[in-house]
C-alpha cells in the first residue's frame, strides 16, 4: 500500500476499504518544498481514482486493476493556471492587490482577485478606489497585522496575518480544527437505497448539483463529471466568475444562472433538487440555510441525497464563518513561514495544493458515500475544509522527494467555438477506463439552461 499518512487518514475517515489497490508512482512530482506536498497531491489523486474504481465494481461494470497515478499529470493539473493559454495568452492569475504585504509588526497576505474583495480591501486600509499599489503598501505598512486581519474579516476583505506554525496552533481556530476528522461523514436521514441507473462509466446516471466557486469545489465536481456524472453548476448572476478559472476547472460540466432571491428561480432550483443525487456546496458554513440548502434540510425534503461541502476554516470555531482561500490558509497556518526561501519574507507552497487536494479528496468521499447509499440507503453528508488539510500536511512526516528536472508537462489543445484556441492541463484521474482527455472543454460560464441532461 503506497498511500501516505494523509491519504490513509482520508480513506479511513471516508469509509473506504483498507485494501485499496494503489501502486507506487514511477517517479516523484517535480516540486521543491519543505513539506510533503507531493505526497499530499499523489494521495488525493490516487484516492479519487480508487473511489471511482470502487463505484465501477459496486455497479457491476467489471473489476479494476491497481491505480497508478502519473506524477507529470499531477504536476500539470495542480499547477494548471500556469499552463492555461487562450489564443496563446496566459491568464492573470493574481490581481495587483493580492499577495504579501509588510505591516508595522510583521506580514499579511491578501486575496483581492474578485472586484468586491478588492473594494473591501481598499476601504479597510483607507485608500481611494484608484490608489496605486505603492499607496496601498504604504498604508498597510502603518497597520498591525492582527488588527488588520480582524477588521478585514468584519468588512468583507480577505486578509490574513502571517503566522508561524507554533503561533497558529495556539489560536482557538486551530484547536477547533484539531477536534475534527480530515473528512466528516454523517447520516442526515433515512432513505431507501437509490438505483445506479444505466451507463458504462463509474458515475453514469448520477446527477450532481454544483454550488461551488473558485477551485476546490469545482475540482471535486470536475472529477465526478470525468467519471460520467451529469454535473450542473449553478451560480448567482450577481457573482460573476473569472472566465479563465471556469475554463480551467469547468471541463465536462454545464453551467447555469439562478438568482435564489427570486421565487421563480427558487422554484427552478427545487425542481433540480428533486432528482439530484449529490448537492455540492462551497460557501461558508450556514450561508445557504436561508435557501433551504443545509444538509439536514435537503435530506428532509429529498431523502437519499448525498450532500457535500468544502470551506476554508471548517464548521466549528471562531473563524468558521470567515472567508478564506488556499493562499490565505497557507499564510494563517504557518506554511508561509515554513516555506520561506529567506528569513526576510514569507513563501508559499509550489502550487495551490489545498484547493486541488481537498477537491480530489472530496470527490473520493462523495463517491464512497454514493456507493454506501446505493448499498445501505440513507441520506449522507460529507464535509471538508482547507485548513484541516493544512494541519495534516504540517503534521506529516517527509515523504516523496521532488525530481531535479520537471521537463515538459503534458497539455492538451482544443479549438473553441468562435475560433479561440485553448491550451489546458489534461485529466489527472487514473481509474479503470479513465479518458485521456476531457470529453468537452470551453463551455461559457452561465450559458446553459438550468435543466438536467437526458439520462437514458
Amino acid at each position: 500500500m503506497s498511500l501516505g499518512e494523509i491519504g490513509r487518514a482520508v480513506a479511513d475517515a471516508a469509509g473506504m476499504p483498507p485494501e485499496l489497490s494503489v501502486d507506487d508512482p514511477l517517479q516523484g512530482v517535480p516540486w521543491a518544498s519543505t513539506l510533503p506536498v507531493a505526497q499530499l497531491a499523489l494521495d488525493s489523486v490516487a484516492l479519487s481514482s480508487a473511489a471511482m474504481n470502487l463505484a465501477r465494481v459496486a455497479r457491476g461494470l467489471g473489476g479494476a486493476g491497481p491505480v497508478r497515478v502519473d506524477p507529470q499529470r499531477v504536476a500539470a493539473s495542480f499547477g494548471s493556471e500556469r499552463l492555461l493559454r487562450v489564443d496563446g495568452e496566459p491568464p492573470s492569475a493574481w490581481a495587483p492587490l493580492s499577495g504579501f504585504w509588510r505591516t508595522a509588526d510583521g506580514w499579511v497576505r491578501t486575496h483581492a482577485n474578485y472586484p468586491h474583495h478588492e473594494r473591501a480591501l481598499r476601504a479597510v486600509v483607507g485608500v481611494a478606489s484608484d490608489a496605486h499599489r505603492d499607496d496601498v503598501a504604504a498604508s498597510i505598512a502603518r497597520l498591525d497585522a492582527l488588527d488588520l486581519e480582524d477588521r478585514a474579516a468584519a468588512s468583507g476583505a480577505i486578509v490574513s496575518a502571517v503566522r508561524s506554525p507554533a503561533e497558529w496552533r495556539r489560536h482557538p481556530q486551530a484547536a477547533a480544527l484539531d477536534t475534527r476528522p480530515l473528512v466528516a461523514v454523517a447520516r442526515t436521514g433515512d432513505a431507501a437505497p437509490r438505483a445506479w441507473g444505466g451507463g458504462e462509466t463509474p458515475l453514469s446516471g448520477v446527477r450532481v448539483l454544483d454550488l461551488t466557486r473558485v477551485i476546490a469545489g469545482p475540482v471535486a465536481a470536475r472529477d465526478l463529471a470525468l467519471a460520467g456524472a451529469d454535473v450542473l453548476r449553478i451560480d448567482s448572476p450577481r457573482l460573476p466568475e473569472t472566465p479563465w478559472i471556469h475554463l480551467d476547472t469547468g471541463q465536462g460540466k454545464r453551467s447555469a444562472l439562478l438568482d435564489l432571491d427570486l421565487p421563480a428561480d427558487r422554484a427552478v432550483l427545487e425542481e433540480l433538487l428533486g432528482v439530484a443525487d449529490v448537492v455540492l456546496t462551497g460557501y461558508r458554513p450556514g450561508a445557504l440555510i436561508r435557501f433551504g440548502l443545509g444538509p439536514e434540510q435537503l435530506a428532509a425534503r429529498h431523502p437519499g441525497v448525498v450532500t457535500a461541502s468544502v470551506s476554508a476554516w471548517g464548521v466549528a470555531g471562531p473563524w468558521a464563518h470567515r472567508r478564506g482561500f488556499d493562499s490565505i490558509v497557507q499564510a494563517a497556518t504557518g506554511i508561509g513561514l515554513r516555506e520561506s526561501a529567506d528569513a526576510d519574507s514569507p513563501g508559499a507552497l509550489p502550487v495551490q495544493a489545498f484547493d486541488h487536494s481537498t477537491g480530489h479528496f472530496l470527490a473520493a468521499a462523495i463517491t464512497t458515500a454514493l456507493v454506501e447509499q446505493r448499498r445501505r440507503g440513507g441520506s449522507l453528508d460529507v464535509r471538508m475544509s482547507l485548513a484541516r488539510v493544512a494541519h495534516a500536511l504540517l503534521d506529516a512526516a517527509p515523504a516523496v522527494q521532488p525530481l531535479a528536472d520537471a521537463g515538459a508537462l503534458p497539455t492538451r489543445e482544443r479549438r473553441l467555438p468562435g475560433g479561440r484556441t485553448l491550451r489546458y492541463a489534461p485529466p489527472v484521474l487514473a481509474f479503470a477506463g479513465a479518458p485521456d482527455d476531457y470529453p468537452e472543454v470551453g463551455r461559457a460560464w452561465g450559458a446553459d439552461p438550468p435543466v438536467w441532461s437526458a439520462i437514458g
